[in-house]
This record gives structure tokens, sequence and C-alpha cells, in this order.
């Protein structure tokens, strides 16, 4: 049998070849319904906080793990005191769950949601490819017999029978398991699915910002749209499917048909465009790329089943935003004429490569008149590396 997917008048098509006969079965893409966030009461800005990367529950059986998540912890919070944003995003690998029991991952997961959660800040996840990937055995957990001891929760007393299937399962946590542990544990959540019918399934969704001073107006007017994919890796390959980009093109379109509303793009896995428009010179960055370090190559998708096509269609498009390369946090325009610019993240967590000094992205949406802001906040206090991304 062979499965073949494209799309036809807005659905998504799937034929089933079974000697030489063709089924088709439609499928139409869900619209999902987002969430609305709002202005402060009399703040002329709405200001994001992207932690990227932080790599909770990574190499949890030592001393280092535990002490890493504890600067990762302290990291957040510290930068949440300086800035006390409206909202914080999540921007993929959250944690290490190649390194965690079925059971733990979710444990380390709201470890890491825990001071955005503790000071009442509305929080939006997107799914990396550490987040569900298959637990990997280390090599120090063998014995001399040649079989690895079972390592479980500290509050689980027993690992036989049942309890041990129930606690002690190394298959590795799945993206759906997390997203609704997550949903159930705190209403500040604005994390969503994603219709089921896409692929990857999971953390595919908008959230729109509107002021503060209409909310009377049903609907209120929009300020900006934010859309959130999962560029995939753990469980699904490293990519945007055509699915994905199909939802996105009719949500779009059902949400903003005529541009009018600025829009920003959040994932994890920076698609090929970024390695189009990385600076040339390594180690350093160059005008109109603004950024502090450029210290590695970009680690792109594995393809690309045209989201940048969709975007670059899209002048409402001013920005995307992604993760995963812990040595860059530049900013670059892509090269269309409708000045869409590509930036990463800053690396957050202590968890994950590399020893660069920690910090966080923050972006500012100032209404009336409109504009868009970005710079960097690191651990130490210090800001640098401001754009105005609506030249």
């Amino acid at each position: 049998m062979i499965t073949q997917k494209y799309f036809f008048n807005g659905k998504l098509i799937t034929l089933l070849s079974i000697s030489f006969t063709y089924i088709i079965i439609t499928c139409p893409i869900v619209p999902v319904t987002g969430s609305i966030l709002r202005f402060r009461s009399g703040s002329p800005s709405f200001n994001i906080a992207l932690f990227a990367d932080l790599h909770f529950g990574e190499d949890a059986w030592t001393d280092w793990g535990p002490l890493q998540d504890a600067n990762s912890s302290r990291l957040i919070s510290t930068v949440l005191s300086h800035e006390n944003p409206d909202l914080v995003v999540y921007l993929g690998d959250v944690i290490t769950a190649n390194n965690l029991p079925t059971s733990n991952a979710s444990l380390f997961w709201d470890q890491a949601i825990s001071p955005t959660k503790a000071k009442g800040i509305p929080w939006a996840t997107v799914f990396g490819n550490h987040d569900d990937a298959p637990f990997s055995w280390p090599i120090d957990w063998f014995s001399s017999t040649g079989i690895p001891p079972r390592r479980c929760r500290e509050d689980v007393t027993s690992c036989s029978g049942s309890k041990e299937d129930e606690e002690c399962e190394f298959r590795g946590t799945q993206r759906l398991e997390l997203m609704k542990k997550e949903r159930e544990n705190s209403k500040l959540s604005q994390s969503r699915n994603g219709p089921k019918n896409l692929w990857p399934s999971v953390s595919n969704y908008y959230i729109q910002i509107t002021p503060s001073s209409q909310q009377d107006l049903e609907p209120p007017p929009v300020i900006m749209n934010l859309y959130f994919l999962d560029s995939g890796g753990g469980s699904y390959p490293q990519v945007i499917s055509s699915a994905q980009v199909e939802w996105l093109r009719q949500t779009t379109q059902q949400l903003n048909p005529h541009f009018r509303v600025p829009e920003i793009v959040f994932w994890h896995i920076p698609s090929g465009a970024y390695e189009d428009v990385a600076p040339l010179s390594n180690h350093s960055i160059q005008k109109p790329c603004v950024g502090s370090i450029n210290m590695e190559k970009v680690a792109a998708q594995q393809a690309d089943f045209g989201i940048m096509s969709l975007l670059e269609q899209r002048p409402s498009v001013k920005a995307v935003f992604v993760g995963h390369n812990h040595g860059l946090d530049w900013c670059c325009p892509h090269k269309t004429k409708n000045k869409l610019w590509l930036c990463f993240a800053r690396h957050s967590g202590y968890g994950g490569y590399g020893n660069w000094p920690r910090g966080a992205r923050i972006i500012q949406i100032t209404h009336q008149p409109f504009s868009l802001k970005s710079w960097i906040r690191m651990e130490d206090g210090q800001l640098h590396s401001e754009i105005i991304l609506t030249q």
C-alpha cells in the first residue's frame, strides 16, 4: 500500500494505492479557535519574552543536571522581573525528553513553566526536536550484569508489576501528552493542540492581541496576530508539512484577508531561508543583520514544503522567530520586498550545548502608532541588539 497526500480545493487529499486502484479520502482542515490577549489597561505596549532551548531534565540523575535546571529557573525569574512581559513564549526544547522516563517528562515541563506561572503571566509553547524524543539509556546506568537498574521518580517506592509500567516507562513522552497536561494544569496556558488531521498535529494555533480600551466592541479590534507552528523533530521529521502550510494559509485568509493586521510567526527549527540570509563571516554580524553571536552554521529543517513561499506572499508578516541554534541570536531581513525579518531567540537554558552567556529575546508591540521592536535581555540585566522590525 502506498499513501500520497496533496491539496485540492483547500482540502487535504489522501490517495491509497492498492493494486493500482486509488481510493480518494478528503480531509478538510478544521480551523482552530485561537485565544485573545489584551494590552494592560493604560499600557502603550504589549511585551513578549521568548525562552528558547531551556533543556530541563538533562542528565537528571547526576548532580550537574538539577543544578543546571535551577540555573535556568533563575534566569527565567530574572528576565521576568526585569521585563514584566504580557506573554511568555517557550520556543521549543523546553525539556530534553531523551534523558527522561515518560512519567518524569511532564514534571520537568511544569518546572520550566513554574516561574512564569508563579507571576501570573500567560504563556504559549511550541515543540522542539528534544521535547518528545525517545528515551536514550545513559551508558553509566548499566550494571556489571549488563542490565540497567530501574530509576523511577523519587516518590515511587516500588518498581514492580503494574506500578513499574505506570511510573518507570522509558519509551519517551509524546507531544500530545505534554500538551494535555500543560493545558490541564493552568488556565494561563494559551497553548493549543491544533487540528488533529495536521501532521505534526500539536502546537499549531494562533493568538490575537487586542487593545484594552475597546473591550466592549465585539469582535474587538486586533492589533497583531501571532501564529505558532510545530516544526517537528523528536517523533516527527524536522519539517513544517504541506498540511500545516495549508492550515496557515486558510487561517490567515480567514483572520486577515486584506493584510491589514500585522503578523508574526513562531516555530523552533529554522527553515532553509535562514541559511540564505545568515551573515557571511563567521563570528561577526554585518548590517543589515543585527545581533551579538554568530558562532555556528544554521541547522535548518530537512525540507521546505512551502512555508516560506506563503509568508513571502503576505506583506503583513513582519518576522519569524525560532530557536534550535544555541550559538546564534541574530535577526536578518529576508530577501523579499516586504522586509520580512528572520530572527533567532537567545539560548536561555543552562541545559544543552554551548557556554555562551544566557538571555532571552524580547518583542515589544506598540499601539497608536503601531511599531514592532525587539532586543536581547541578558541574565545580568544588560540589553543589546535592539532592532525595529517595522521599518
